[in-house]
């Protein structure tokens, strides 16, 4: 098969291995040991990597998914707990500051001076950190040799124009520059003219044991945040999401409460939220109210003045059966159980009111939600709680994907994957088809029948890579389906998960159901959902895909009372 040819992947399995390999060693590896294997993958995130002028696209990319702190780092610490930390020589990192990036949920400590602490919670976090910092490192230092020569007070005196002319770019580029790094543009431009960046990255731990560990401290907290719900005796359907969407509409707190949230816009005068409202009241639009108040929500809770409003929510949810559940210190994924019998179907969503939701006051069942990991640690995380729970009525997942027939915001359901992990082909007869998302997509497509492949990380990709993947029609690009398959295969028979084999799960344990929506087209150069102005332009998919899930599971629940 074209996605098995050697001479395509040679360059992307040797990146791989060269700092998979590296990082086995007990010391510091320098990030400039992988730039020539990195650059030699061309990969398709960063099409610049060999070009003297910068390529903001990747520069985009790595910014928005590294901390600000990344300046001043010049050792990366990876590690799966605060323990592993700790048997190194590190003490507590988690008295260091905690630091995030908006691009990507992971928890990071620094320790103020050169030293960053990751928390890692499988190989997967890795083929997502190394690439990233090789990339921005790669970046840094082109700027920094077209900036070196000049003076402080020649750099600060540069207005857009001169920028651009400094470091070959067109003025647009300049401007998505001071976007991104906003009102500290001039510092860390200051930063990069004055130093050339050489981080170093050392593995702390690593083992399989240290990884399972850390997921079994995280399933831990939960059990123990919940002593009385008797998690092990319960029957449970897994999702794998995100922390908003299922709650709201599970709870339908902010359709009830939708007066306070409109006098919020209008209060703070969001003058394109009340544009926005009046064109969806109109009729001018096609989307949502209630999506749209649920985007208000969101925004809401950056207000001072909201917290009386989520005080009352978090009342209505404990009275719903509805609880958070936040992660501590190792894998950082929240979560949420919420009792199916707790739930009152005139609070719901209206979409989601089922036929006979009124028998849910029966059930003994569970719904748990987990903001979505990344890569193998589904795999771990699924296997645990299908281990510690008596039975797995359903696996459902919503993530994000790139698309290589579709445009950002539609809905992709497919019902193969590959899994480059492993090298698995599965099959399976999907819970969802187009029928069932549809009805609540206002601007996008919904694309059942389609194959996905789970990439091992987003820079393991490039041209030909990608060309490959089109000719043998996968055109759904993701990271979680493939680990979350192979957990739900060894709930199928008596064996660990094989590699290399084409596997048909034609009667599956349970209901099965992944739905990703495009975030990324893989040659847009950096175009993704968060770079576009639509103000709620990712809840319209987000929503979509939670709304079908959330149906399917109150109507399995409801055929099974």
């Amino acid at each position: 098969m074209h996605i098995e040819d050697r001479a395509v992947r040679a360059p992307l399995d040797l990146f791989h291995r060269t700092y998979h390999s590296l990082l086995r060693s007990t010391g510091e590896i320098q990030i400039q040991a992988l730039i020539e294997p990195f650059a030699s993958c061309e990969p398709s995130l960063h099409h610049g990597a060999r070009a003297e002028q910068p390529d903001l696209s990747a520069l985009t990319y790595t910014s928005l998914r590294l901390p600000a702190c990344v300046d001043r780092v010049r050792l990366v610490l990876l590690g799966q707990s605060h323990e592993v930390f700790a048997r190194q020589g590190y003490g507590a990192v988690t008295d260091w500051q905690p630091v995030s990036a908006p691009g990507r949920r992971r928890k990071m400590f620094f320790d103020g001076k050169e030293t960053l602490a990751v928390l890692v919670a499988s190989p997967s976090d890795l083929d997502d950190i190394v690439p990233m910092l090789v990339s921005f490192q790669l970046e840094w230092n082109k700027i920094h040799a077209l900036l070196s020569g000049l003076r402080a007070e020649q750099l600060s005196a540069l207005d857009d124009a001169g920028l651009a002319q400094a470091l070959g770019l067109a003025g647009e580029d300049v401007a998505r520059l001071r976007t991104i790094w906003g009102g500290a543009t001039a510092e860390r431009l200051g930063m990069i003219a004055w130093h050339k960046k050489r981080f170093a990255v050392r593995m702390l731990g690593g083992s399989l044991i240290d990884y399972e560990r850390a997921v079994l401290r995280w399933w831990i907290n939960i059990e123990e945040s919940l002593p009385g719900l008797n998690l092990r005796e319960r029957p449970l359907y897994f999702v794998s999401s995100n922390t908003h969407s299922l709650i709201n509409l599970l709870s339908g707190f902010a359709l009830r409460n939708s007066d306070e949230l409109l006098g919020y816009i209008r209060r703070d005068e969001h003058a394109g939220l009340l544009a926005e409202h009046r064109k969806i009241v109109d009729e001018q639009v096609p989307s949502s109210l209630e999506n749209f108040l649920y985007y208000v929500q969101k925004k809401y809770q950056s207000d001072p003045d909201s917290a009386p409003y989520f005080a009352r929510r978090a009342k209505a949810e404990a009275s719903l059966g509805i609880h958070r559940i936040p992660s501590r210190f190792y894998v950082d994924v929240d979560a949420q159980v919420i009792e199916l019998g707790w739930l009152d179907p005139a609070m719901l969503d209206p979409r989601i009111r089922v036929a006979g939701a009124e028998k849910l006051r029966n059930s003994d069942a569970l719904l748990l939600n987990i903001d979505y990991p990344l890569g193998l640690s589904a795999y771990q995380i699924l296997k645990l709680v299908a281990r510690s729970v008596s039975e797995v009525r359903g696996v459902y997942v919503i993530g994000k994907a790139a698309t290589l027939n579709g445009k950002i915001g539609d809905v992709l359901i497919p019902d193969a994957v590959y899994d480059e992990h492993t090298a698995n082909h599965y099959s399976f007869v999907p819970a969802f088809s187009a029928a069932d998302v549809e009805p609540y997509l206002a601007h996008g497509s919904v694309l059942d029948n389609q194959k996905a492949l789970t990439s091992r990380g987003t820079f393991l990709q490039n041209e030909a890579f990608l060309d490959a993947l089109y000719r043998d029609f996968f055109t759904d690009l993701e990271m979680e389906a493939g680990p979350y398959l192979n957990a739900i295969y060894e709930q199928s028979v008596a064996v660990r998960y094989p590699e290399g084999q084409t596997i048909s799960l034609l009667r599956p344990p349970f209901d099965i159901g992944f739905l990703h929506y495009a975030s990324d087209t893989p040659y847009s150069k950096g175009m993704n959902l968060g770079a576009r102005n639509l103000s709620y332009f990712g809840m319209d998919p987000t929503y979509a895909t939670s709304l079908a899930i959330a149906r399917r599971i109150l109507q399995q629940e409801v055929g099974r009372l």
